[in-house]
């Protein structure tokens, strides 16, 4: 998690702690909640599908509302599980992949905005990647800006305003920066073993 979402974390998990209570006090699980935005997200990428964009751009936020809450409602509740844990990044993925693919559809028939767009979802789940085989080798590795939410509020930001070619390029750079940073940096601490 990069330092900016770090810091704005604590603040949205306070606005979201009545959202939390709710959810606890009708017995809504983590990991229903996470499915949940899966499917909003899945909404979201069907209007990205039919060139609704801002519509698509204000479903989208519902979803990354959803995905967002799941883990402050497990830590609230203490209902922290490593299969919620496995099953959130699982669908973060998923979550990444759908409206980047619907965009890439609609960007079918320009070859250089499609290709860009199929290097955002592969940069995208590099980051992740990266991160991940680093951890699985006992290695830290959360250095880079741009993860996650940082592309979700780009590619959110793009579809509600309609620069749609500003955002995929946006997002591809900064996960590719992301992805190469990550690399070095691996390069590096591993070498001192």
């Amino acid at each position: 998690m990069s330092q900016i979402i770090k810091s704005i974390k604590p603040h949205f998990e306070k606005v979201v702690t009545p959202l939390v209570y709710v959810f606890d006090k009708f017995n809504i699980s983590p990991n229903m909640l996470t499915l949940t935005g899966l499917f909003i997200t899945a909404i979201g990428s069907y209007f990205i599908f039919t060139k609704q964009f801002f519509t698509a751009g204000i479903i989208l936020t519902i979803g990354a509302v959803f995905d967002a809450i799941d883990g402050a409602l497990a830590r609230k509740t203490n209902k922290t599980t490593k299969f919620g844990a496995f099953l959130d990044s699982t669908v973060d993925r998923v979550a990444d992949f759908i409206p980047l693919l619907a965009l890439a559809y609609y960007f079918r028939n320009d070859d250089v905005f499609f290709f860009i767009t199929m290097g955002a979802i592969l940069f995208s789940f590099l980051v992740s990647y990266t991160r991940a085989r680093a951890e699985g080798l006992g290695l830290d590795c959360k250095v880079g800006i741009f993860e996650r939410p940082e592309r979700l509020i780009i590619l959110i930001a793009a579809l509600i305003t309609g620069y749609l070619e500003i955002g995929v390029l946006l997002i591809f750079l900064g996960a590719l920066w992301t992805t190469f940073e990550r690399i070095f940096y691996v390069l590096k601490i591993s070498s001192k073993d």
